[in-house]
């Protein structure tokens, strides 16, 4: 096909068709395939051997795991060790409330901004956004702390982080 080519005259080949002779005629000289050719697979296998490669390629070895048990009771219990030293972020909610742009943008120092909240009711305390218990401000070697008052128990607390 690359003599066909070459016996067209200059003037009826475009510059793609030209080039793309010159591509043909080069890969038929050093013995690769072309991509109309069916022996690509071949010659990549061949190229791989070559490289030393071959069928020698191991794939990366899977750790094996143990399905994990669905959580009905009747499987092992989990092991807590595991996540045991995990830090989460502990905070404590006063109140909160909605107020538009404008105002929030109006706010300088000496603003009052009224909450949701009575005074005197205890104190929201979140972990990672998630409610676990209710408690008072107290004061602990001249820094704020809070104590507990109540707390919900696991069940609920595994009830409202799957929400």
């Amino acid at each position: 096909m690359a003599e066909d080519q070459n016996q067209k005259d200059d003037n009826e080949m475009s510059e793609d068709e030209k080039l793309a002779a010159e591509w043909e005629s080069a890969m038929s000289e050093s013995g690769e395939a072309t991509d109309e050719g069916s022996g690509g697979d071949d010659d990549w296998a061949a190229a791989m051997e070559e490289a030393g490669q071959g069928n020698s390629v191991k794939t990366a070895p899977m750790e094996e795991f143990e399905e994990a048990a669905p959580q009905t009771g009747n499987g092992p219990a989990p092991d807590l060790d595991v996540i045991l030293d995990i830090p989460v972020t502990i905070s404590m909610e006063v109140g909160n409330t909605q107020i538009p742009i404008r105002n929030l943008l109006q706010l300088n120092q000496g603003s009052v901004i009224e909450l949701d909240r009575l005074a005197g009711e205890p104190l929201d305390v979140l972990v990672n956004g998630t409610l676990i218990a209710h408690g008072e401000v107290v004061m602990v070697n001249e820094k704020f702390g809070i104590r507990l008052t109540d707390v919900i128990s696991p069940g609920e607390r595994i009830k409202r982080l799957s929400k």
